[in-house]
């Protein structure tokens, strides 16, 4: 492979440059990192999503943070500034792009309103970023009220023909 070709593979996936593990999150930020990585896995990954709101927020919560969180991940992929790059469901690493959309879900929920809209230029255009700030808020609060704990170890789930770095 020339230096050339190296230097262009290497752009095409910084965002997936591992920069830490899943374990090192805390609660929120990693729930949002499993969330985006089972819902770009597909229908079956997504159906895990529905349950797992459904089942622990009830119906009507589960249903509204599942809407805040589909039209989360429906912007940044049409608004995107490039697509998000991902690890495999049950991989440990933490890619750049993953910690970039994890803090901007953590900032969100926080209320951390300029930080998370300074956030959401990186990931989408910035005439869509009050929109998804206002969704990550919305997802972020959800995530918090599931009381989730810190991932020990990610549980796998089927591959999907999804290209993911690991």
């Amino acid at each position: 492979m020339n230096q050339s070709h190296r230097a262009q593979s290497r752009q095409h996936n910084r965002g997936g440059t591992a920069v830490g593990f899943l374990n090192e999150l805390d609660s929120v930020e990693a729930a949002a990192v499993i969330y985006l990585r089972l819902w770009c896995n597909g229908a079956d990954s997504q159906m895990q999503v529905r349950n797992d709101f459904i089942c622990t927020l009830g119906a009507e919560k589960g249903a509204r943070a599942l809407q805040s969180f589909e039209q989360l991940c429906d912007l940044c992929a049409r608004h995107g500034r490039r697509p998000l790059m991902r690890h495999s469901v049950q991989c440990k690493c933490l890619g750049s792009d993953e910690s970039c959309f994890a803090n901007f879900i953590a900032s969100a929920a926080m209320g951390e309103r300029e930080d998370a809209m300074l956030i959401a230029t990186l990931l989408v255009r910035a005439d869509v970023a009050p929109l998804v700030s206002n969704l990550a808020a919305s997802f972020g609060l959800a995530l918090k009220q599931m009381h989730l704990s810190v991932p020990r170890d990610v549980t796998p789930y089927p591959p999907s023909n999804v290209t993911t770095l690991h």
